[in-house]
């Protein structure tokens, strides 16, 4: 008798693969400018903060269903293109910080990928 696998079991397509690399890039990336940024203070440091923990935590969460192929995975990388988004805009507020402008470049390519992952079917 042979079993067939379950769709959930199929090998992720590269697409999908290369959004979860982007999404757990920006998450690293993100932790390590919330490092940074900490040790700034200040109010305008305050709203960036909240940008890189919202891009952090969604792209983690992002990558997460991606991986486990959740029917909601698609609706998540269309939330997470936003945050990517706001956080590059963001971050772009430092634009002398050196890892303010990784930050900002892992996000906006991590937002470009996941906006092709929303239209796509999961």
């Amino acid at each position: 008798m042979t079993h067939t696998q379950p769709s959930a079991m199929t090998a992720m397509s590269k697409e999908m693969q290369d959004c979860v690399d982007a999404c757990m890039t920006c998450h690293n990336i993100c932790e390590e400018a919330m490092s940074s940024c900490m040790q700034m203070g200040g109010q305008a440091q305050m709203q960036i903060m909240r940008a890189l923990m919202d891009c952090s935590e969604t792209t983690r969460m992002c990558a997460d269903m991606m991986m486990r192929r959740s029917p909601m995975a698609g609706d998540m990388c269309a939330m997470c293109a936003k945050a990517c988004d706001m956080c590059a805009e963001a971050c772009m507020s430092m634009p002398d910080d050196q890892m303010m402008m990784r930050c900002a470049e892992a996000c906006r390519r991590c937002a470009e990928m996941c906006r092709s992952m929303a239209g796509a079917p999961m």
